[in-house]
């Protein structure tokens, strides 16, 4: 699958918090020549910037909580509008639960477009709460306790898992295990893709 102007990628990437997607989907988004949208990263900028969206963002996330639908659905639906995702996009965080893939369904189908596909990581969770721990050593998330990180593991079971569901019915769904060299899962992603899309 090559980024020449003929081809497009509209991707979701889903997997449990610390199953290495902000990293992939750098580097995928590279090698299709989509931009990464991380959800994620839009909220840590208007934390970080103080806004209203930050505050709001910021009450959930230090609980473990996920943002509301509608904070989420109106900043994707801005983002996915700016004429870099016209080709295409690699969304990361997006949508969280069945509520949301019906709201992306709306937002690409506005515009006559379509998923190509849902690339899902998979991560052991204890290898996952270890990961994090770690990160939030290193990177001083005070907020990211043991307790915090499986309650968001919860959260992403009960909410996001049934997403994986509706684009497994759909045919879009690619399973990837994210345990390994963070080439090696690179790569798997790429090979799992090309086999979906090809």
């Amino acid at each position: 699958m090559s980024s020449d102007s003929g081809s497009t990628a509209r991707l979701v990437l889903l997997g449990p918090p610390g199953a290495g997607k902000g990293t992939q989907a750098a580097r995928l988004a590279e090698r299709l020549g989509v931009p990464a949208i991380s959800t994620g990263d839009i909220f840590r900028a208007n934390i970080k910037g103080g806004t209203e969206l930050g505050r709001t963002a910021q009450e959930y996330t230090a609980r473990g909580e996920l943002v509301p639908d509608e904070v989420t659905n109106a900043m994707v639906r801005d983002r996915l509008a700016q004429p870099d995702a016209a080709q295409g996009f690699l969304l990361d965080g997006y949508p969280r639960n069945t509520a949301q893939v019906g709201e992306l369904d709306a937002i690409l189908g506005a515009d006559g477009r379509a998923l190509d596909a849902a690339l899902e990581i998979t991560a052991d969770a204890d290898v996952v709460v270890e990961r994090l721990l770690k990160r939030a050593e290193i990177e001083g998330r005070a907020d990211d306790t043991e307790p915090v990180i499986r309650r968001r593991l919860d959260v992403y079971a009960e909410q996001t898992a049934p997403v994986s569901g509706l684009y497994a019915e759909r045919d879009l769904l690619v399973r990837v295990d994210g345990i390994g060299e963070v080439d090696e899962v690179t790569d798997r992603l790429l090979a799992a893709l090309a086999s979906q899309v090809g």
